[in-house]
C-alpha cells in the first residue's frame, strides 16, 4: 500500500494531474490511475520511469526507505516543465 501512498504524494507535490503524470510516463491515463489505485502494479521499467520523473530513489517508491534521495535526470532524459 506504501507504492500508491506514495506516488500520489509525490504526484500531488507537483501538482499534476494523473493524466499529466501518465503523459510523462507515456502511459495511458488508466494504466497510470490504476497504479495509485493499487489495482495492478508497475513493470520494472516503469518504476524506473517513476523514479525518474519524480526525481527520487526506486526503494523511496517501494518503502524499502524513507529517504527520498532526490536523484537529477538520467544523462539525455529532460524533465517536462
Amino acid at each position: 500500500m506504501i507504492f500508491q501512498e506514495r506516488i500520489r504524494a509525490l504526484r500531488k507535490e507537483r501538482k499534476e494531474t494523473q493524466a499529466q503524470t501518465a503523459a510523462a510516463l507515456g502511459l495511458v491515463d488508466r494504466h497510470y490511475q490504476r497504479f495509485e489505485g493499487g489495482t495492478n502494479l508497475p513493470s520494472f521499467q516503469n518504476i524506473i520511469a517513476l523514479a525518474d520523473h519524480f526525481q527520487v530513489n526506486a526503494d523511496y517508491l517501494l518503502g524499502r526507505t524513507d529517504e527520498r534521495e532526490m536523484l537529477p535526470p538520467p544523462a539525455g532524459r529532460e524533465e517536462p516543465l
